[in-house]
């Protein structure tokens, strides 16, 4: 997991180096402060947001630590599913695809592909637009405007928590300086102590700063970074799923709506036009 490895080298080169210069870890061991930056920075947290964005975050965060949500398979087979579907409805006429998407679980289409019936978001997209195409009421241009929307407001809400975590990035370096300052404060108080003991709590008080950068940029800001791409790859597979069901709509064959929908995908998860086809003709076969 990549993320766990690069916690582990930002916290080994770190205090390694830190070691390495003939530092003490254990001067860098001061709960008190810790306890004011990492409580401003929770209770900030929980003043700037509400419970649906609290949610989302804490939801939001183990999945952080998995592997991609989003692969070549899982488009291979998302694009299988839509072929089927088109295919289907190319064939018997729309209404062959109702009882398909009235009740994805009982699917005999749906059933076939274990990892996009896993995932309600997506089944819940796809068989409510191809019940929109089931009822004929509703243009091309009226339903690529829907689609545009509703992806446009699923990634509103799922930036809510890449937002929370960026701001709660951006005040650390702030709570460290605060907790510096009430550590200085507390060193000037004791003025009149031999310079070994001032300069110890004087060090005390820097390890406020460090470690509110060290938190911000080493550790929150990643995360939120990461929040971000998760969230573009989710957006990315809708914008997959649009592209061929409206080029089906504007009179394209599935065989090259399931291309078009090829294209839009990133190049990291894109299967070639060769592969595609491959899976395709397996698909037809069966």
């Amino acid at each position: 997991m990549l993320i766990v490895l690069g916690f582990i080298l930002v916290f080994g080169s770190v205090f390694g180096g830190f070691v390495l210069v003939g530092g003490h870890l254990g001067a860098l061991y001061q709960p008190v402060e810790v306890l004011i930056i990492g409580g401003a920075a929770v209770g900030s947290f929980i003043a700037a947001n509400n419970g649906k964005s609290l949610r989302a975050t804490a939801k939001m965060m183990p999945r952080l630590f998995r592997g991609a949500r989003y692969d070549k398979t899982l488009y291979m087979e998302l694009m299988a599913l839509l072929y089927v579907l088109l295919t289907k409805a190319r064939r018997e006429g729309m209404m062959a695809l109702e009882s398909h998407v009235e009740d994805p679980a009982s699917s005999a289409i749906f059933s076939a592909y274990p990892r996009i019936l896993a995932d309600a978001v997506l089944v819940e997209f796809i068989t409510d637009y191809l019940r929109l195409m089931v009822s004929g009421n509703m243009s091309a241009f009226e339903i690529e405007t829907l689609m545009d929307s509703e992806i446009e407001t699923y990634q509103h809400e799922a930036d809510v928590p890449a937002t929370a975590l960026r701001t709660v990035a951006d005040a650390l370096p702030a709570f460290g300086i605060v907790a510096a300052v009430l550590g200085v404060v507390h060193a000037l108080s004791a003025i009149d102590q031999p310079p070994a003991i001032l300069g110890d709590l004087i060090s005390k008080a820097m390890v406020g700063t460090f470690l509110g950068i060290l938190l911000a940029y080493g550790f929150v800001s990643p995360l939120a970074s990461r929040t971000d791409r998760r969230n573009a790859e989710s957006v990315k597979i809708f914008e997959c799923i649009k592209t061929t069901l409206l080029a089906n709509l504007n009179g394209y064959p599935p065989q090259l709506a399931v291309e078009f929908g090829r294209k839009v995908l990133y190049s990291t998860e894109r299967p070639s036009f060769m592969e595609l086809d491959e899976h395709v003709r397996t698909v037809k076969g069966r």
